[in-house]
């Protein structure tokens, strides 16, 4: 597994973590490392991607219920909705990584962790927003 790959899947549980919690983004970073010693490869990305997450979650939960037709985004589950903030954040804010491996990455995630039906939502969402965004996607995705 690639560092970035690394990265998200450790950002997706803390992140989860602070939807179950209401602990400053700090600790839960430093719980998440002292319980699951992981990838130190991608540890730094994660910790930027759970701070920059945090930090704009409301923004981020705009775009995703733009790009959601039907959907609240207190009405996703914990893991979709934090794996659309991984994506939204990547799509917003990280130029250099192409749209195709941020929805890849994604979809990889959401069926991971997710339900039966996560990886297609996720891939539906995030490719809209991609779109929304100006990154439309080249291929499909999932």
């Amino acid at each position: 597994m690639g560092a970035r790959t690394a990265g998200r899947e450790a950002a997706l549980q803390m992140l989860f973590a602070a939807d179950v919690t209401s602990a400053p983004p700090a600790e839960l970073v430093r719980s998440y490392w002292r319980e699951t010693p992981g990838d130190a490869e991608g540890r730094p990305y994660s910790e930027q991607l759970v701070r920059d997450v945090l930090a704009e979650r409301e923004t981020l939960d705009r775009a995703i219920s733009a790009a959601s037709d039907h959907w609240r985004i207190d009405r996703m589950t914990r893991v979709d909705r934090n794996v659309l903030r991984l994506g939204a954040w990547e799509l917003l804010h990280d130029r250099e990584t192409p749209a195709e491996v941020v929805l890849d990455e994604a979809v990889e995630l959401a069926k991971r962790y997710g339900t039966e039906g996560s990886g297609a939502f996720v891939n539906g969402v995030l490719a809209r927003l991609a779109a929304d965004a100006g990154r439309a996607v080249t291929r499909p995705s999932g």
